[in-house]
């Protein structure tokens, strides 16, 4: 079985990160969207908040799961059995970054490959922060997040 891991702190949750997942799963046979932990960010919602949103968000495909992780993604690919780790590109500024990431997970584990995906073109310039922001400020974000997502950021930022 083919598996792979697509990590990120989800905060929240957005149509691009939508995006990836859903073709993700026609590529792979399971698709394990792994919440991590990272409180140096300073997440809006708990990590717990987060893996709830995403698990009501891809309910219609029988091949994701959702799972939450502490430590280094390497160590959990390896638990999961994954074969490869997907990381989103928006734009080349994200590359740089990524591609560091990618090469020490290499040096980690090389048996598990980095397979970067871009998402649709209409979410190249969506992000978690720029969601938060918009909100924040009594902007509309339907068009941004999942239906969950959007009244989730509404109850948190009452």
């Amino acid at each position: 079985m083919r598996t792979v891991i697509y990590p990120g702190s989800f905060d929240p949750l957005t149509n691009g990160h939508l995006d990836v997942v859903e073709r993700a799963s026609k590529l792979f046979d399971q698709v394990i969207v792994a919440v991590a932990k990272n409180d140096d960010k300073r997440p809006m919602f708990t990590q717990a908040e987060r893996k709830r949103q995403i698990t009501a968000a891809v309910k219609g495909l029988p091949n994701v799961e959702v799972a939450a992780f502490n430590g280094l993604l390497v160590d959990f690919a390896e638990q999961k059995k994954a074969q490869a780790i997907i990381r989103g590109l928006r734009a080349v500024s994200d590359f740089e970054f990524e591609f560091q990431l990618a090469l020490m997970n290499r040096k980690l584990k090389e048996q598990i490959e980095t397979i970067f995906m871009m998402p649709r073109e209409s979410y190249t310039f969506l992000s978690s922060r720029l969601v938060k922001e918009i909100a924040g400020l009594g902007g509309d974000v339907r068009a941004f997040v999942p239906v969950n997502v959007e009244r989730a950021l509404k109850r948190k930022l009452k």
